[in-house]
């Protein structure tokens, strides 16, 4: 949950929350139609096509107590971002990104009796969703932290499993009519349960159990998904790997689930090393680093990156890095922050990878002007996937 905490930390240094005086076009469910194409593509064609990507950070996925229920703007706001307009959606398609992350915490304003979503959230949700598709941009949607509600999955999982399955077969309901250009994802970076199983505990006691957990919760995810009506029986899926770790979702435990259209791609995170990328002072449990990119870093980032494509993209999974980026920059250079993220997008396009990368309000892109601020990170980011397209030609 580090990752989470750090998000957080970082819009609410921000915190002055953001206005925009731009009128949002009005929602017209009608207007999905022209949005509705499913193609006879593959799920690594759609990965390809997706080039490089962007998280809607803190937005959407904004929770807690403190926040005033009464309205889907509340949420949208909480966290420092503006309300989403459509030029700020049109803002990520102009900068070259090809596919807009939109983490959800769907539990935001919910009746947690029967898990009923407010419908003025799904319909919120479901406007920008159409704004970016609108741009040509593919959309990834998923259930995000949410409040952390994850936790009880071990101890309480006839009621979580639920509350996972009411929230799916609501979005698979609402979202139906959207063609391949929406990607559903099975969750975010919560599957795997320390009380189950510790990675850094002395034992692998209860590592199965976990690893079964998370297999379990992500073939439920993708039998909902496929028995929900409309172009969900072919749209392509995003199944989250174990704690979205690269050495854990390669572990042997890790099992992709059954899928009878074969349209899933595999998504992990990437914030290696971390005291670099989500630390700006010493912790507990590191020392923050100011610097990246020696022989031994390089080294590491290739080798992580062969290992995704040995694990699953030369076994026909595609694979998407739903977050990455030096994403801590208060202590570091710009230069520095520059160089990571350039060269994480290069070692994944090499290998066919897609990165998304991590950001939140006015970090990487200004969502008062709708620009990126480093226009040189975004032309080497850029760079790399058209490098990569020129070398298989």
């Amino acid at each position: 949950m580090i990752k989470e905490i750090i998000a957080c930390s970082l819009a609410l240094s921000l915190c002055v929350l953001l206005t925009s005086s731009t009128i949002k076009k009005s929602f017209q469910p009608s207007s999905y139609h022209s949005l509705s194409t499913i193609r006879n593509i593959s799920t690594a064609e759609v990965v390809n096509e997706m080039g490089i990507g962007i998280n809607l950070g803190n937005t959407f996925e904004s929770c807690g107590d403190w926040i005033d229920s009464s309205s889907v703007s509340n949420y949208e706001k909480a966290w420092g971002s503006p309300e989403i307009t459509p030029e700020i959606i049109q803002g990520y398609a102009d900068a070259g990104f090809g596919v807009l992350r939109v983490p959800v915490a769907w539990s935001n304003m919910m009746d947690l009796e029967t898990f009923d979503i407010s419908q003025d959230y799904i319909d919120r949700v479901k406007e920008v969703v159409s704004w970016a598709i609108e741009d040509n941009m593919y959309v990834i949607m998923n259930i995000h932290w949410d409040s952390g509600w994850w936790s009880g999955f071990p101890t309480v999982k006839e009621r979580c499993m639920t509350r996972y399955t009411r929230i799916w077969e609501q979005l698979c309901e609402n979202f139906a009519e959207f063609g391949d250009k929406l990607m559903f994802e099975s969750l975010n970076e919560e599957g795997g349960w320390e009380s189950l199983w510790n990675r850094y505990g002395t034992d692998d006691t209860g590592k199965a159990d976990s690893y079964e957990l998370l297999n379990e919760i992500n073939q439920k995810f993708v039998d909902i998904v496929r028995s929900s009506g409309g172009n969900n029986s072919e749209r392509h899926l995003l199944i989250a790997g174990y704690c979205t770790d690269i050495d854990l979702t390669c572990d042997e435990l890790f099992k992709m689930p059954d899928d009878p259209a074969k349209r899933c791609a595999v998504s992990v995170h990437y914030y290696t090393p971390s005291t670099f990328c989500i630390l700006e002072s010493d912790a507990s449990w590191g020392k923050a680093r100011t610097s990246w990119g020696s022989p031994r870093d390089r080294k590491e980032l290739e080798q992580n990156m062969d290992k995704m494509k040995s694990c699953f993209v030369d076994k026909g999974v595609p694979v998407i890095i739903g977050e990455f980026g030096a994403v801590a920059t208060k202590n570091k250079t710009e230069s520095q922050v520059r160089n990571y993220n350039i060269v994480v997008c290069e070692e994944a396009c090499k290998r066919g990878l897609c990165p998304v990368l991590w950001d939140i309000t006015d970090v990487f892109y200004d969502r008062t002007i709708c620009q990126f601020k480093d226009a040189d990170m975004l032309y080497g980011m850029m760079q790399a996937k058209n490098n990569e397209s020129e070398s298989d030609e």
